[in-house]
């Protein structure tokens, strides 16, 4: 049986990707991935054949790979962060019934909230969810009620693809409901190429947070109530003791 490796290859960095990530991109004959995400593996994978295609051609990515597996090549279909969150791995199994001699192993990776939550500090000690504001796929009629539901629940809350050129202000948009069920102080943070070149973070208020511009290469944070900015660095307490 063809066997195609779904690898999340982290969020850039080759040191953040997991070994078992890099072992299966050096053990596979043919990488196949989003032309950037292509480009941040490339030089540590030398002589391995690369396939690629632009964003919104995920369904013709998936057939490719299983097309290259079809001919017998053991094959890793990559995605930046954790491929199982907002990542090909879903699809993969879709596409995969129509290939029942193709067999999916499934590789994690370290997502954007967890490597950009080191950055920034602490900020999912306690309970939190992930919200993309991308409406290409989910209507946003539905983010909205999921915004609105998080919050008034006090969990904490990443936000993926907080902006566009078309989206330029759903963050904006994202605080105002926010702020409808949080206090304008709390606390939040914001990392920028999270394990690339350029990374950065700011620590600031849900306030502040609404008026700062971002791209789709930011992470944004938004504590729940208990969270506080120590030292410079965003930080939610479990509650094992009171300090």
């Amino acid at each position: 049986m063809s066997l195609i490796y779904v690898v999340g290859i982290g969020p850039g960095a080759y040191e953040k990707m997991t070994i078992e990530a890099a072992e299966a991109l050096r053990s596979c004959d043919c990488i196949v991935g989003y032309t950037v995400y292509i480009d941040l593996v490339k030089d540590h994978f030398p002589g391995k054949e690369f396939l690629t295609t632009p964003m919104r051609k995920e369904v013709d990515r998936c057939v490719m790979a299983f097309e290259e597996a079809k001919k017998g090549k053991t094959v890793a279909m990559i995605c930046s962060g954790d491929a199982g969150v907002y990542g090909m791995s879903g699809l993969m199994y879709e596409v995969g019934v129509n290939y029942p001699e193709v067999e999916l192993k499934i590789l994690p990776g370290v997502t954007a909230a967890l490597g950009g939550g080191a950055v920034l500090g602490a900020p999912l000690i306690h309970d939190f969810c992930l919200i993309s504001l991308s409406d290409l796929l989910t209507p946003w009629e539905k983010i909205e009620k999921r915004l609105l539901l998080a919050s008034e629940a006090d969990l904490s809350i990443v936000l993926y693809n907080p902006s566009s050129l078309k989206r330029h202000d759903y963050l904006q948009k994202a605080c105002d409901l926010m702020m409808q069920h949080k206090s304008p102080d709390t606390v939040c943070g914001l990392v920028e190429n999270i394990g690339r070149d350029g990374e950065a973070y700011k620590v600031m208020t849900l306030k502040k947070l609404r008026d700062t511009e971002v791209d789709m290469f930011t992470t944004v944070f938004i504590g729940n109530s208990q969270t506080k900015e120590l030292s410079g660095k965003m930080v939610t307490p479990r509650g094992y003791k009171n300090v």
